[in-house]
């Protein structure tokens, strides 16, 4: 119990943001345009760009830069962190990798080529070599607007993060095991849950040892359709920053007016394009926890054709749905009950999905869930416990302790760090 406790402690340090982030619109004549995620032409090989020293986290950072697609399926150059822990460079070898997909985040200084690095320091620690994508968006694409919670776009660049990554430590003489986790929360486990099903299409050579997704939003139009009617969402700003991106990179053609009320209409460039804020100095500034008193009022009535529209282009990335897992994955899906940003139905559903593709969902705690085809639901109830930490950001905890859990299991070890009271100071 003692240990339990401390596992969910250390986790507070993940716990920032998460939920629906992007900007602008831009107006189109083929509304129903989907992004592809096929390069049309060959970009520069990957290559690091920076050597960052962690002394605090005993690492080493490497920067890099690397091909991948944008939104629109047009090449880009995107940028990720290598995160290696000293016991890893001291012989080059280690245990496996980590493709970590960040939660949602706002200020330009918040993604990991930038330093904000959070919880993935920490994984260096257990001997596994970590791999982080900044997301299109920030890092070298800073001046874009982001495709949050544009799954198929986020997932593709994080996997070829980890495929020129492993290219790239190669060249440096590094080796690794056959360890691959796959983690994330909010918007971070709705790239992994990406990540699964692009590896499912399109990669048989890739092989994941554990996919840890907690309170990713699988299924965008249901996430809509329920916050609507709720009347409420305790982070705003993920509600209009998916319309926002969903509406620019899938071309709708929506005007900002159409789907937004004053002041927060005024207020989007300020707060949320500009990337000067961070999520917790976002809300009341951006918009309040009422929907109703921001959003216009045609988005309200789902039967209206501005809705139909955009639940048209949710629907073409939902994840619980239109794709076929491999049967030998693992996952474990987290989430807290009461989550007032990311409804819990996305975990229900996704359970829902993997049980019709011949998967047994465990929500017991047991060692079943390391076997092929099992899917563990750790669902907790945990109150909100500040204004920093609502129900959403409580939900990580529990997604820290069974990310801890599953990779202690794997590698043999026991829990490799605590936190200070110091990095708890102002969760």
């Amino acid at each position: 119990m003692k240990k339990k406790k401390i596992i969910l402690l250390m986790a507070a340090i993940v716990v920032v943001s998460s939920g629906t982030m992007l900007t602008s619109c831009s107006a189109d004549d083929n509304p129903s345009s989907e992004p592809v995620i096929e390069p049309s032409k060959p970009l520069p090989a990957a290559r690091i760009t920076e050597t960052i020293r962690k002394d605090e986290a005993k690492a080493t950072v490497y920067n890099f830069e690397y091909p991948s697609v944008d939104p629109y399926g047009q090449p880009v150059t995107l940028s990720a962190s290598i995160i290696v822990g000293d016991e890893v460079e001291a012989d080059k070898k280690a245990e496996g990798m980590v493709l970590y997909n960040h939660f949602t985040v706002f200020q330009r200084d918040e993604c990991p080529t930038h330093g904000d690095l959070g919880i993935v320091l920490k994984v260096a620690g257990s001997k596994l070599i970590a791999v982080a994508p900044d997301y299109y968006g920030f890092g070298i694409t800073g001046d874009k607007n982001q495709a949050y919670c544009m799954s198929r776009t986020n997932s593709q660049g994080s996997l070829d993060a980890l495929l020129a990554a492993r290219q790239l430590l190669k060249e440096k003489g590094y080796s690794w095991g056959d360890y691959l986790f796959n983690l994330g929360y909010s918007e971070g486990g709705q790239t992994a849950m990406g990540v699964l099903r692009l590896v499912a299409e399109k990669y048989p050579d890739i092989k994941i040892t554990h996919t840890v997704a907690g309170a990713g939003p699988y299924d965008i139009g249901e996430t809509y359709r329920q916050l609507v009617s709720s009347g409420e969402t305790s982070m705003p700003s993920t509600v209009i920053s998916t319309l926002l991106a969903y509406n620019e990179y899938y071309k709708l053609g929506v005007k900002n007016s159409e789907m937004f009320l004053e002041p927060t209409l005024s207020n989007i460039p300020v707060y949320l394009q500009s990337k000067d804020y961070k999520r917790e100095d976002l809300e009341g500034k951006l918009a309040v926890w009422k929907i109703a008193e921001w959003i216009h009022p045609v988005l309200l009535d789902f039967k209206s054709d501005l809705s139909l529209k955009f639940m048209e282009v949710f629907e073409k990335d939902n994840q619980s749905t239109g794709w076929k897992p491999r049967g030998d994955e693992r996952i474990s899906l987290v989430h807290n009950k009461l989550d007032a940003c990311v409804p819990y139905a996305n975990t229900t559903q996704m359970a829902k999905f993997f049980k019709e593709n011949g998967f047994t969902i465990d929500e017991e705690t047991s060692k079943d869930r390391y076997q092929d085809g099992k899917v563990f639901v750790f669902s907790v109830t945990m109150p909100a416990l500040s204004a920093k930490m609502g129900t959403h950001e409580t939900g990580a905890l529990p997604f820290v302790a069974e990310l801890t859990t599953v990779i202690c299991h794997y590698l043999n070890i026991a829990p490799w760090f605590t936190i200070s009271p110091s990095e708890l100071e102002g969760v």
